[in-house]
């Protein structure tokens, strides 16, 4: 069951975000304006655009690694200052630690907060098995697959129970196959732990095949949400099979009807600057 709050998981309420000018007294860049948009306790969302529209900058703000320059974030309906402490982050390079085995990298955090050793390894060894990892803790992430760092990375982070998952494109760099095998163990795990969850991905039928709703940003400067899209697709899903149904295509037509456009704005802006 998905958990039931009065107030959203996470809210962006009116956020800007200007980067200084490279020179002094040089007018900055405005990477995103007046964006809005809240997730709902459980609830599944992903974030599109063209490229270098500002969904990492928004991750960044979410998690409370970048202040706004105005507006606010509210987790659960209190102001977010300093770290996003309920939130949970997976980057799109793998953030593990070389010199950790697996099993060391997904008790890491659990030490850190204080936990007793014995605690973290059992927990730790619970979390390999559940993603599929259970004979792997002793190998070293350069003995991982790229898959199964991210099995690897999925279990660092929802091994500390995070009431928010931010995603930033996790299975960018995947093969067709296993990023296909990762989405459904992603939905998986989802279903199991409830987290709220925001997804950057450029990638539109793996927002589509995963989300319960999918925002659409507008190419750069001053980004800004331009579309909401709710995904009426039925579940459990295999990431795969679903993108085969006549509903998902219908979806799929529909955004990007709405999306091209501003891929074409980007793409003409990016051969200004070349």
């Amino acid at each position: 069951m998905r958990r039931v709050d009065a107030a959203p998981m996470l809210a962006l309420d009116a956020v800007t975000v200007i980067w200084p000018g490279r020179k002094a007294g040089a007018p900055g860049y405005c990477a995103v304006k007046d964006v809005t948009f809240a997730v709902e306790p459980g609830e599944f969302l992903s974030l599109v655009g063209p490229t270098g529209c500002g969904k990492s900058t928004l991750l960044n703000v979410a998690a409370g690694l970048l202040p706004p320059s105005s507006g606010a974030v509210l987790v659960g309906g209190e102001r977010l200052s300093g770290i996003n402490r309920r939130a949970g982050y997976l980057f799109q390079a793998d953030a593990l630690m070389p010199w950790r085995s697996a099993r060391e990298n997904v008790e890491a955090g659990l030490l850190f907060a204080g936990a007793e050793r014995a605690e973290a390894r059992e927990r730790a060894e619970r979390w390999l098995r559940r993603v599929g990892l259970g004979g792997f803790g002793d190998r070293y992430p350069h003995q991982l697959s790229g898959g199964m760092r991210k099995r690897v990375a999925l279990a660092q982070t929802l091994i500390l129970e995070p009431h928010i998952l931010l995603m930033d494109e996790p299975f960018g760099a995947l093969d067709v196959q296993t990023r296909h095998l990762m989405e459904n163990e992603l939905l998986e795990l989802w279903s199991a732990e409830c987290p709220s969850v925001i997804f950057i991905t450029h990638d539109l039928e793996e927002a589509i095949s995963l989300s319960d709703r999918v925002i659409l940003l507008s190419a750069g400067p001053a980004t800004r949400p331009i579309g909401e899209f709710r995904i009426d697709l039925p579940r459990p899903r295999d990431v795969a099979e679903i993108r085969l149904t006549p509903r998902f295509l219908q979806v799929h037509g529909e955004i990007w009807r709405a999306m091209r456009a501003e891929v074409l704005k980007a793409y003409a802006a990016s051969q200004r600057l070349g």
